[in-house]
């Protein structure tokens, strides 16, 4: 314990200039070697070098939930993910299912550069990471190569326009395998119309939907993330509600006639009507 009171005392916060802004790595107080990723002032994501395994933020223990459901427990995975941070999901998966293939399209160069410098990935990790546009890397995909796509995209604390698009869900149902699963993390608040919009946009791709966010959120309480996941066949619906409900942050799983009375009707996204995800309210990350 000594040790780790040490490690926690040496601990600084490391900054770097990115083009996204002023990226900072904070050392956890808990964690002797966790560190949260922030990007002018806004958390972005959380790693424990000691514990990859180790899920922080409500939205990345969701996707985590879908990582582990999304093939048998342990069986490699081709996983491509649309949007790097820290790695964390990557380095999740990594963990929990050795051997799995991984893309990482970031288009944040000097951010990759300053996460890979400051929390390496263990040499034995099969991630490789693209820079460049999550959508021109996504049209460089094989046709069917990925298991699961995880669409985790930020600028500015906002998805981007053109990563909302019937046209983009679709490219990225053209790159899934036959059974494969795409999941989108989304940010949005009170009317919700971003998230609404969403989901009549993936649904107009994909047969069957779901969407996991904490009860506040769905109710249009707060501003928050919510993760829609995507299939053409049947989803764990089930075992998704069963593991939400059990998070720290207790989520809610909304599916079939329940989601598509949530989407009230909303129309699908193309890329003449697209628009990024609405900013976070002043003092949301406070």
């Amino acid at each position: 314990m000594a040790r780790n009171r040490r490690t926690r005392a040496a601990a600084e916060p490391v900054t770097a200039e990115v083009t996204g802004g002023r990226a900072e790595l904070r050392p956890d107080r808990d964690r002797p070697r966790g560190w949260t990723l922030l990007i002018d002032g806004a958390p972005q994501s959380f790693v424990d070098l000691d514990d990859p395994a180790y899920l922080d933020f409500a939205y990345q223990r969701r996707l985590g939930h879908v990582a582990d459901l999304a093939g048998p427990a342990g069986k490699p995975l081709r996983v491509l993910h649309l949007g790097g941070g820290a790695l964390t999901l990557a380095r999740y998966v990594a963990a929990t299912r050795p051997r799995s293939t991984q893309q990482v399209v970031e288009i944040d160069a000097p951010l990759v550069q300053f996460v890979r410098e400051q929390l390496p990935l263990d040499s034995g990790a099969r991630i490789k990471v693209r820079g460049g546009d999550a959508r021109a890397g996504l049209a460089k995909v094989p046709d069917g190569w990925a298991d699961l796509i995880i669409a985790d995209v930020f600028g500015g604390a906002r998805t981007p326009a053109h990563l909302t698009s019937t046209e983009f869900v679709t490219e990225a149902a053209r790159a899934l395998a036959p059974g494969g699963w795409y999941a989108a993390n989304l940010a949005d608040g009170p009317p919700l119309a971003f998230v609404r919009a969403q989901i009549a946009t993936v649904g107009a791709v994909f047969g069957e939907l779901c969407l996991t966010a904490a009860p506040p959120v769905l109710r249009g309480k707060r501003f928050g993330n919510a993760v829609l996941l995507a299939a053409d066949g049947a989803l764990p619906v089930a075992e998704l509600t069963r593991r939400a409900a059990t998070d720290p942050e207790s989520g809610r799983v909304e599916h079939g006639r329940a989601l598509r009375d949530f989407a009230g009707g909303a129309a699908p996204v193309t890329d003449a009507t697209a628009v990024a995800s609405p900013a976070p309210p002043p003092g949301t990350f406070d």
